[in-house]
């Protein structure tokens, strides 16, 4: 693995992520907007500052995921992948490329969304804000690697934005964002164990309590294992095209 090939990769996912503002869009300003519609929805009560650190690991992972996974089936359906890999470039290079690229661009909306919902909607964190921040970019980062290992499951775009629902959908209802985990039946909450986004929704609710970073420090931990582990899983699947 090349250092220089890696961020050479990494600055040109950056630079197309530059070049198209409708992404740019999806991933910085939509998620802003939807926690603004949230703020004034329920203008007045104390909805935002008990939901808002939930809001704020969960709209940055499903965007990443699903810009990702786009992304880099594009890169693969386009040709663009195979004559990549077709050079001095190695298949690590290049998921590490991606995850670097995709990982700052996660950076950057986990830090602006939080900057909007304390700055500008006046969201007030019990906890430790760089803890909720943290966190949030963590899930942001998390989605955009799930996406990274998710794509090689499918051939076309449309089947990348289908994924979608299997990968997010049963994370949203068994994390105990609905319902406690401890009140669920026992096999759902034994999946549960096993699902990321259970982590980082149990961060942001202690946090959301005022709780700090040794009480959610395991938590944080284990979102990051599984950082790592869905980019070595893109690593080991990456193929030069759709079959």
């Amino acid at each position: 693995m090349s250092a220089a090939l890696t961020f050479a990769t990494a600055r040109r996912v950056l630079a197309q992520v530059r070049a198209d503002p409708r992404t740019l869009g999806l991933v910085i300003v939509l998620p802003c907007l939807l926690l603004w519609l949230v703020a004034w929805m329920f203008e007045g009560t104390d909805v935002l500052d008990r939901f808002g650190p939930l809001l704020l690991g969960l709209f940055p992972l499903i965007v990443m995921f699903l810009v990702t996974s786009v992304a880099t089936l594009r890169e693969r359906t386009s040709g663009t992948l195979e004559r990549l890999m077709a050079s001095p470039i190695g298949r690590a290079d290049l998921i590490g490329g991606y995850a670097l690229g995709f990982g700052v661009l996660a950076v950057v909306q986990g830090l602006v969304l939080t900057g909007v919902a304390v700055g500008l909607l006046g969201m007030d964190v019990a906890g430790p804000l760089w803890v909720v921040m943290l966190v949030a970019v963590l899930d942001a980062i998390l989605g955009a690697t799930l996406g990274l290992a998710a794509s090689a499951l499918a051939r076309t775009e449309f089947q990348a934005v289908q994924l979608m629902p299997l990968f997010v959908f049963p994370q949203l209802i068994t994390c105990g964002l609905f319902m406690p985990r401890d009140q669920m039946p026992a096999v759902l909450e034994a999946v549960s164990r096993v699902l990321p986004l259970t982590y980082g929704v149990d961060a942001l609710q202690r946090l959301a309590a005022g709780e700090g970073f040794a009480d959610v420090r395991g938590d944080v931990l284990v979102i990051a294992g599984f950082i790592v582990g869905a980019v070595l899983v893109g690593a080991t699947t990456l193929r030069r095209q759709t079959p």
